[in-house]
């Protein structure tokens, strides 16, 4: 068995993913994909969210140094712990990548980093070395950070509450409430943020994306761009990886899954990071019993603040669902959405959630939350239509309706053939000449 990151001379890869679930998924699949064509590879990762290096067998881990103060870490917004981050991880990546490179028979091809890992392109400028950005968000959502400045100028930020169902005037389909913000953030930070996201850096882009989702918005961004634009999505169709979830799958809900018939189930999942209240906790657990479709339902710790795991259900939901739902801390949710039993994903519009979704022909429900899953909610409603938007507080009632107008209704079968044609597409560009292989393979 070859030595790990050293073997293959001259053909080193650095990747630097942010710390995030939703970041380092396609970071690893991306990984998996060029070390299957000969590379060696480094994962460059802050020791926050540090993953097992077990569970990655042909990747070398390098850890780096972040000084995070450890008691502080829970209460950071996503903001302010990106910005620590490139505070703090640039010396010690410097450092550490300039070790590797005084070993004899070692070259760094290039280094690739998440956009919010900036750092990474100035330890690359340093070491005099070739750098490509990864873009893990959909291309829509680029475009409409590129627009904050002018929006700013314009006085539309901050957002005024009237002008929310307004369509923006330069980003159709998009109204102001669909805009990437994200909620706690000040309006200064608002702008670091996008600052970082839009900066035009490094010797190529590539693009957790395809032509068949986004090709006019990928004609629109590169030019804005002098560098190659590689558009290779979905990665994790091209990366025969493990798990890269940095918490525990429980795979015992594929075994429930098995037992029901096909198309009959609606899986549940908000993602790694949003959170709820108590009540809206409660009117999901009824409006989901209510429907009398089988469910799955991924409920972390801690979605609803200070809760161990399910015990602020309502009293009575078990006994009332009994075997038609299923509820686990976390799922391996790429084989869930490719399960025959499932026929409809409730989501917070990540955009690997709704890639994973629509490369599986699964139509969605969208709650989104924050940031690009807005952008992305809008988009696989109003533009793709292959999912509906839960846009008002929940409400029992009106849960119920959604789940039955996906799962049962003839508006839900019409999403789901949709869905079915563009997983059709999706898997047309992933083909020998499709774009999406033709991207790769350059």
């Amino acid at each position: 068995m070859e030595k790990k990151g050293e073997q293959r001379h001259g053909r080193l890869v650095v990747l630097v993913p942010c710390p995030f679930q939703g970041h380092i998924s396609p970071m690893f699949e991306l990984g998996t994909i060029l070390y299957c064509r000969g590379f060696s590879i480094t994962i460059a990762h802050t020791k926050f969210n540090f993953p097992n290096p077990a569970n990655y067998p042909n990747f070398s881990f390098l850890p780096i140094a972040d000084h995070l103060p450890e008691h502080d870490v829970a209460s950071l917004d996503i903001v302010s712990l990106i910005s620590y981050l490139n505070g703090n991880c640039e010396a010690p990546l410097l450092e550490s990548l300039s070790q590797i490179m005084e070993k004899p028979h070692t070259k760094i091809t290039c280094i690739i980093y998440d956009t919010l890992m900036h750092y990474s392109e100035a330890v690359a400028n340093r070491l005099k070395l070739t750098s490509i950005i990864l873009r893990t968000s959909s291309v829509a959502t680029l475009i409409a950070y590129s627009k904050f400045t002018q929006l700013q100028q314009e006085g539309y930020f901050p957002l005024k509450e009237h002008l929310l169902q307004e369509m923006v005037p330069v980003l159709y389909p998009l109204r102001f409430k669909d805009l990437p913000t994200i909620d706690f953030a000040s309006l200064e930070s608002l702008m670091e943020l996008t600052n970082i996201i839009i900066a035009k850096r490094s010797s190529a882009i590539i693009w957790n994306s395809m032509d068949c989702l986004e090709e006019s918005e990928l004609a629109q961004h590169q030019q804005q761009y002098q560098v190659p634009f590689f558009s290779i999505g979905p990665l994790y169709k091209f990366a025969t990886a493990s798990s890269s979830s940095i918490i525990a799958e429980d795979t015992c809900c594929i075994t429930w899954l098995d037992r029901k018939t096909p198309n009959s189930v609606i899986y549940v999942s908000l993602g790694s990071l949003a959170s709820m209240t108590e009540k809206e906790l409660a009117e999901m657990a009824w409006g989901l019993a209510n429907s009398k479709q089988p469910f799955l339902w991924v409920i972390r710790p801690n979605s609803v603040c200070g809760s161990e795991w399910i015990e602020l259900l309502p009293k009575d939901f078990k006994e009332a669902v009994g075997e038609r739902g299923c509820i686990v801390k976390w799922a391996p949710q790429k084989e869930v959405l490719a399960h025959p039993a499932v026929e409809g994903f409730w989501s917070h519009c990540s955009w690997n959630s709704t890639l994973e979704s629509i490369s599986e022909g699964v139509p969605m429900i969208c709650r989104p939350c924050f940031g690009d899953q807005k952008v992305n909610a809008r988009y696989v409603c109003h533009v793709w239509k292959v999912g509906l938007e839960l846009e008002n507080e929940l409400e029992r009632e009106e849960v119920t309706r959604a789940v039955r107008r996906l799962m049962v209704s003839a508006e839900g079968m019409e999403m789901r053939q949709k869905t079915i044609e563009l997983k059709e597409k999706v898997e047309s560009s992933m083909k020998n000449g499709g774009s999406s292989y033709n991207s790769l393979v350059k």
